[in-house]
């Protein structure tokens, strides 16, 4: 092997010459050499990985290290979470995720060969600066990796509130005998139910397709979307105002800030439920308490302000809240995802080519 090569194993995304393609019975396709699965990479750049020790813990695992080392020129143990002291003069690519501190002009002072940033994890907000975009600082984001389980969340979500069952789980466990189902819930379950997704995000848009094999009526608010997503686009007011489940997938942003608030909360159907996996400003959550308490309305939530809510809050004991702590991006095995999609975009940047998942500049304005 020359120096200057590197032989990693072939990524899902990262294209190689129609020459050396050969067709799958899957449809996919293959490097056809001597050593099957693997693409040649003309160079190893120079990476330094900054998240935070834990995250690389559960993210870089024995066959990602192995894939990272490969495909990089990298020192899988060093691990930077503040770029005080950091040697950043070599550096051609940061590798990130949860936890890096932001790449400031200072960082970049010291870091004269820096010109890429891909983040294995979702919004690059917190440390791609606007110094970043002003050198030209190439960035990708693993945010369509992170997507996926946050959709997952919202569609068993949806389900679950249209079936009630959770209030029939626990009026089942707690007086142990049967009920009138028709009765307590009369209409219940997802036939023909109405379902508006406030957002046309990455995320809002993987769940109107995973929506689609339902007998549901799919709304979508979104002021920025052009585009016809095969369900109807209505204003806000009118999605709160007939929708049996209410969706949040919109950025946090000043112009979202307590978007649900006690006048929309208050215009949701008797028995609706609000789902909340975006971000926690996007809701009044002092009117939400309020609106939940008379029992009229449900909810779903995932993300708070703050991040957890204090002991006293009636968010955990109201009997229609299902409160969780944050869980529905990528945890456990999902961490493996955004790790493939990390490392084929390290890869298509190794061999010149642009990345597949870049963010722009301008698109972080209207974005989470």
């Amino acid at each position: 092997m020359f120096p200057s090569l590197a032989v990693v194993p072939l990524l899902p995304g990262v294209p190689v010459p129609a020459a050396v393609l050969e067709g799958r019975h899957d449809g996919g396709q293959r490097q056809v050499t001597s050593f099957p699965g693997e693409i040649t990479i003309m160079r190893r750049p120079k990476t330094l990985i900054a998240m935070s020790a834990d995250v690389a813990r559960r993210l870089i695992t024995p066959p990602v290290r192995e894939r990272l080392t490969a495909i990089t020129d990298v020192d899988p143990d060093l691990v930077v979470c503040d770029f005080a002291g950091a040697d950043l003069a070599e550096t051609e690519v940061l590798y990130t995720s949860w936890g890096c501190p932001p790449v400031t002009a200072e960082v970049l002072a010291g870091a004269p060969r820096l010109s890429a940033i891909v983040h294995a994890a979702g919004s690059v907000k917190h440390h791609v600066t606007d110094a970043c975009w002003q050198r030209g600082i190439k960035v990708s984001s693993a945010a369509a990796a992170n997507a996926e389980p946050v959709a997952e969340y919202t569609l068993a979500a949806i389900l679950f509130a249209n079936k009630r069952v959770l209030d029939i789980a626990h009026i089942y466990r707690t007086t142990m005998r049967g009920h009138d189902w028709d009765a307590l819930y009369p209409g219940f379950g997802n036939y023909r139910r109405t379902v508006g997704v406030v957002g046309a995000s990455r995320i809002g848009r993987r769940v109107i397709e995973l929506l689609r094999p339902f007998e549901l009526e799919v709304l979508v608010a979104d002021p920025y979307l052009t585009e016809d997503l095969g369900v109807a686009h209505v204003p806000l007011d009118e999605l709160v105002a007939r929708s049996d489940v209410v969706s949040l997938h919109a950025p946090s942003l000043p112009e979202t800030r307590h978007l649900m608030n006690a006048a929309r909360l208050a215009a949701m159907r008797d028995g609706a439920t609000l789902i909340n996996t975006a971000r926690g400003a996007l809701v009044d959550q002092d009117a939400l308490v309020a609106e939940l308490s008379t029992g009229r309305i449900h909810a779903v939530i995932d993300v708070t302000e703050p991040e957890v809510p204090p002991p006293g809050s009636p968010l955990y004991r109201l009997p229609n809240v299902l409160l969780t702590p944050h869980i529905a991006g990528s945890l456990g095995g999902e961490l493996a995802r955004m790790a493939d999609l990390s490392l084929g975009e390290l890869a298509r940047y190794a061999r010149g080519l642009p990345f597949e998942h870049g963010v722009q500049a301008d698109a972080l304005s209207r974005s989470a």
